[in-house]
């Protein structure tokens, strides 16, 4: 898969914050070296996060975020406020874009001990020095030293230790910016184990077959994202993949060569992929994979159990990571809610929200059930499921909460044995 081809929930989020004319908009495109946001000298020009995705050498694939003036005012400098807050939640690096001219201000500190909270490595950028005092300069530097080494006494997990110091950068002249652009590339780099949605179940030569419905709701002439996915995991596992419809599934396990090491099947049709795999075949969903490639399987199994204690006229939220045309018989707002009320029934009050649409406030429902996230980078999902756990409210996804109502989830995470003991 080449660079361009990566998808947006693969590749690095670099975010842009800081307050309205410090030149974030500015700083992000003179690192690009593109013309990505749009600037100007009124404040408040960036109304919206601005996505873009390119390739930033040298980290590669990666997507830029400039957003809102985080000290926008009135009504709806509230809700733009809001928006670039939210963005941190998709942030891997996080570039504080602070106004030489005036040094750092209070939104500008806030924001960076809300950084520090979330564990997101950062660099911070003193725009404007060719227009800025050298005394004021000078104060802000020291006083972003100062800060910075307060910030992190006593912390046992930072994210990115040996954070560099402020660096002073001109996006008007270009001075500064090859240095910012390696210290983004430092903060991105981690020491996290690499996270694999298949391959790590895999033999060489071993066969999966993937069981992947054509339907009204799939999209014409292609599959869908975690299916492409998937599929090149099990080929860099030097595996075999056989791709079936529901349909031919049970006729196909009669006449391959050797038994297959795994199925892999759609969420929608676990039910009859199940009674037509042999007990002797394990047996999952690609919504389960991506539970755990993406967030954190142990959690949301353990929270599909909260369906038995529903109560009439509770309410849950069927949340997805993506926007799309709904269909007449849509998975998030038709089919989940009618498999949930039949399972339960009882009178489940459903919500539904999509994309970036993610509630701040969960008290009011009983359960989530989310989708696999393939379209969310891992931050965000795991800051999703944070929210969850931390509001007290059960979370689980498609994949599970299907297998579960099924009757068929102990079988369903019986590849991996540390989830299976929970059952």
């Amino acid at each position: 898969m080449s660079m361009n081809q990566t998808p947006t929930s693969e590749r690095v989020h670099i975010g842009f914050f800081g307050r309205r004319n410090a030149g974030k908009s500015s700083v992000m495109n003179a690192v690009t070296g593109q013309d990505i946001a749009v600037v100007s000298d009124v404040r408040g020009t960036t109304t919206d996060p601005v996505y873009k995705s390119m390739e930033l050498l040298p980290l590669g694939p990666v997507v830029m975020m400039d957003t809102p003036g985080i000290d926008d005012e009135g009504e709806l400098g509230e809700l733009r406020v809001r928006k670039s807050y939210q963005v941190l939640n998709k942030t891997d690096v996080a570039v504080l874009v602070i106004d030489g001219t005036c040094g750092a201000a209070p939104e500008d500190m806030a924001l960076l001990k809300r950084i520090r909270e979330k564990k997101i490595p950062y660099v911070i950028a003193v725009n404007k020095k060719e227009l800025a005092e050298p005394d004021i300069l000078k104060k802000t530097v020291e006083g972003l030293r100062s800060e910075d080494v307060q910030g992190r006494t006593g912390q046992t997990e930072d994210p990115h230790p040996g954070n560099p110091q402020a660096i002073l950068v001109s996006a008007a002249t270009g001075e500064g910016i090859n240095e910012l652009k390696e210290q983004i590339a430092a903060a991105a780099e981690t020491e996290e184990p690499e996270r694999y949605i298949v391959r790590d179940l895999l033999k060489p030569s071993d066969m999966a077959v993937l069981v992947v419905p054509i339907d009204k709701a799939a999209p014409k002439g292609r599959l869908i994202l975690p299916q492409q996915q998937t599929i090149r995991d099990i080929l860099e596992a030097d595996a075999v993949s056989v791709v079936v419809k529901e349909n031919e599934l049970k006729d196909v396990l009669g006449q391959l060569g050797k038994k297959p090491a795994l199925v892999i099947t759609d969420s929608q049709v676990f039910g009859k992929v199940a009674s037509d795999t042999p007990s002797d075949i394990l047996l999952t969903s690609f919504s389960i994979l991506f539970a755990r490639y993406k967030g954190d399987l142990e959690k949301v199994v353990r929270g599909v159990t909260a369906l038995d204690s529903l109560k009439e006229g509770d309410t849950i939220l069927i949340s997805e990571g993506c926007t799309h045309h709904r269909q007449c018989d849509d998975i998030g707002t038709v089919k989940l809610p009618r498999w949930i009320r039949e399972y339960t029934k009882k009178d489940i009050r459903i919500e539904n929200t999509s994309g970036t649409e993610f509630p701040d406030d969960l008290s009011k429902y009983k359960m989530i059930v989310h989708c696999g996230g393939c379209m969310l980078n891992e931050r965000e999902m795991k800051y999703r499921l944070k929210c969850a756990e931390d509001q007290g409210v059960p979370m689980t996804n498609y994949g599970i909460t299907i297998a579960y109502m099924k009757g068929i989830l102990k079988r369903s995470v019986e590849v991996f044995p540390e989830i299976y003991r929970l059952l």
